[in-house]
């Protein structure tokens, strides 16, 4: 409970990142089959911590009995006219994207039994598939320097994608480029991995585009 209090937010942080919007605000309703005030307890104490964390105010939701089912909508400020968007790219940018990719999906493939993970390893992709780290700084730095951004939710490939359909362009990847996560890199003659690389999901990195002139901007 502690680690998806803490991961409902971060999910919601993300979104805001990718938009170089800083966090304010956010609502929470929950519906739970029974009261486990064990339970609400620790989501509550990993949700908190997130919210303390980025400066989040949580300033209204709702409580009802039914499916376990988390709702959050958060809010946040962004310069006006400056938001990062889907819709930005322009021919002749390079393709960024944050961090490594590949980790939470290949944890997800462990839980499953579909690949084995040696503990080290199975550690690192683990803590990465239940405690993403949104990228809020990144997400605010990036504004005047980016043209279109994304968080990398369902997988490198899908959410390009939205970025050149939501542009009118087009983007070649290289794929020996991409910045996989170390526990994939000895497996990436596997099919599995290198699904989880192009298409696996809960990476919540960013992915944007830049013009090439400001490169040393990004790598600052």
């Amino acid at each position: 409970p502690f680690l998806l209090g803490r991961k409902t937010l971060a999910v919601n942080l993300s979104d805001l990142a990718a938009m170089g919007a800083t966090p304010r605000w956010a609502t929470l309703s929950i519906a739970l089959p029974q009261a486990d005030e064990g339970w609400l307890s620790r989501f509550a104490e990993g949700f908190f911590a997130m919210a303390r964390q980025y400066g989040v105010d949580l300033i209204g939701g709702d409580t009802t009995r039914g499916p376990l089912t988390l709702a959050v909508q958060i809010m946040g400020e962004v310069p006006a006219g400056m938001a990062l968007r889907r819709s930005g790219a322009r021919a002749g940018d390079e393709v960024w994207v944050s961090g490594t990719l590949g980790a939470a999906a290949l944890a997800l493939a462990h839980l499953r039994r579909h690949v084995a993970l040696s503990p080290q390893d199975a550690a690192t992709c683990l803590a990465r598939l239940h405690d993403p780290v949104p990228r809020v700084a990144l997400g605010e730095a990036l504004l005047g320097v980016a043209h279109a951004a994304i968080d990398v939710s369902d997988g490198l490939l899908a959410d390009l994608g939205h970025i050149l359909e939501a542009s009118g362009t087009g983007a070649e990847v290289g794929f020996a480029a991409l910045p996989a996560a170390s526990a994939l890199g000895c497996r990436l003659h596997e099919e599995r991995a290198r699904d989880c690389l192009l298409a696996g999901g809960d990476d919540y990195e960013l992915c944007f585009t830049v013009p090439p002139a400001k490169r040393e901007q990004v790598r600052a």
